[in-house]
């Protein structure tokens, strides 16, 4: 059986339940966003149930403890293709056993999800060192990312706490999402971004951070000794995938 689900959390957790609900032993979940049709399969939609999936997660939680429930989490939002039946067969596994799965490396689905936040764990680190702010005209330090996953709920705490005392907001390009900072919380926001807007111009940034972006990218360069340069070195700290990021790149 095939159960399509919002691509949210909260959906994927709801289609878990109906799984267990229907006794499926081997369900197939998928987002609603890339399901292909199948004539040789039932097909069931399913409806996002906050009540659902807050009975599965404190189950899960029960079972498998902080180190799991953050794993099932954390490789949720990798986004991988059919990450959401590993996770079903994590689950699966963890329910139906009397003892803590989390290293038990022999299982396929366990070992899948180890390394899976491995990734995700490696990306929202990258996302902590990388992400770089500029200043609007709103007073909004603002930034622009376009992860590997799906870590922005990841790096909201780092953030939060780091610059607690100024407005801030990152935004995924990639998924048309944003974190928003307003000093006292975090919270998602969805925004009609031109394409423009990773250029640092006066039509969104003050005029200060036009200067200070281009003394730092002075700085950069005048203590950059090419004598010295190692590029293959410098994209193993700093892949070139994130460089359009970086003021002392594309400026």
């Amino acid at each position: 059986m095939i159960f399509i689900y919002d691509a949210s959390f909260e959906g994927f957790l709801s289609a878990v339940f109906m799984a267990y609900e229907y006794k499926c032993k081997q369900p197939k979940i998928v987002k609603k966003e890339k399901f292909m049709g199948d004539f040789f399969e039932e097909v069931e939609e399913v409806i996002t149930s906050e009540e659902k999936a807050t009975r599965v997660w404190k189950k899960v939680k029960a079972k498998c403890g902080s180190r799991g429930s953050q794993q099932i989490y954390w490789a949720f939002l990798s986004e991988l293709d059919e990450i959401e039946n590993t996770l079903f067969q994590y689950i699966q596994h963890a329910l139906a056993s009397t003892k803590d799965i989390t290293k038990d490396y022999a299982h396929p689905a366990v070992l899948k999800v180890a390394q899976t936040v491995k990734q995700v764990g490696r990306e929202k680190h990258r996302m902590d060192a990388f992400v770089r702010f500029r200043k609007t005209k709103d007073a909004i330090y603002f930034a622009t990312v376009e992860p590997d996953f799906n870590v922005l709920p990841l790096n909201a705490k780092h953030f939060k706490n780091r610059y607690a005392d100024q407005k801030w907001c990152i935004y995924d390009l990639k998924r048309n999402y944003g974190i928003f900072y307003d000093l006292e919380k975090v919270e998602i926001i969805q925004l009609d971004l031109p394409a423009s807007i990773l250029e640092t111009s006066n039509d969104f940034f003050t005029t200060e951070e036009i200067q200070f972006q281009h003394l730092w990218k002075n700085y950069f360069d005048s203590t950059n000794i090419k004598s010295r340069k190692n590029t293959k070195l410098h994209q193993q700290h700093v892949p070139k995938r994130y460089w359009k990021y970086l003021s002392e790149k594309y400026l």
